[in-house]
């Protein structure tokens, strides 16, 4: 399998990131990483194992990159506002860095969003505000809502609501899009949702995939049988779903 470690200073953050790049054709997948995981834990858990084949046969190339959710997220230390401006920052970094990358190595090709846990959140999010860039997007063991207490799983935002926390939350402004064009995009792009019927976030995930149906934008909600939140579930969901 090709394998190729690439490193650079993004302007977006201010920072240095890192991403790894498994496959030298196919269709181009952005794969984000759990919470509080790095880019190279996909590879780790055999994740990217799981779908060798699809990557050696040019079927897939696969970008695992970084995320900064301890910066702005799950950064306890700042402000709701300062969390929201770090990740729409890391938005950019991904629009305007990562996927421009992406095209010049693999110029012309379709391009997947995916993740599990909070990397679906990032998947999703990104892929809902701009479906005219995305042919596809998978969410796996994902919550879209993060405003909402769910288990474990605190309000992110402390109760705290403006337009980018709004515009944030996928199962909010889905709920609410009346947008011609942006519908249409969506309603071209291929949907998949997955989840254990006994994940914390399984009534999220079944209000996301039941936003999406009242305005006539089909997807495929697949529940898994128990907490279908782990590794070993998530190798078995990317030979499905990817």
């Amino acid at each position: 399998m090709q394998r190729e470690y690439h490193k650079w200073y993004s302007e977006q953050l201010q920072k240095d990131m890192e991403l790894l790049v498994f496959g030298h054709a196919g269709a181009r997948v952005i794969f984000f990483p759990t919470r509080g995981a790095r880019f190279y834990d996909y590879e780790n858990w055999r994740v990217i194992e799981a779908i060798s084949d699809k990557i050696d046969n040019g079927w897939l190339q696969v970008y695992c990159v970084d995320s900064v959710d301890h910066e702005s997220l799950y950064n306890r230390e700042a402000h709701p506002t300062q969390r929201l401006n770090r990740h729409l920052q890391y938005e950019q970094y991904i629009l305007q860095e990562v996927i421009t990358f992406s095209e010049k190595k693999n110029p012309g090709t379709f391009l997947c969003a995916a993740g599990c846990s909070l990397g679906a959140y990032h998947a999703v999010n990104i892929a809902f505000k701009h479906p005219y860039l995305f042919n596809k997007v998978v969410g796996m063991s994902g919550r879209y809502d993060l405003t909402k207490n769910m288990g474990v799983f605190i309000d992110l935002l402390d109760g705290h609501y403006n337009e980018d926390s709004y515009f944030n939350m996928p199962n909010q402004y889905i709920a609410n899009l009346t947008d011609e064009y942006l519908l249409h995009c969506l309603k071209s792009m291929e949907i998949v949702l997955a989840i254990g019927n006994e994940d914390a976030f399984l009534a999220d995930t079944v209000n996301l995939s039941e936003l999406l149906w009242q305005r006539n934008v089909s997807n495929a909600l697949y529940i898994w049988d128990g907490e279908a939140h782990k590794a070993r579930f998530w190798r078995k969901m990317v030979q499905i779903y990817l």
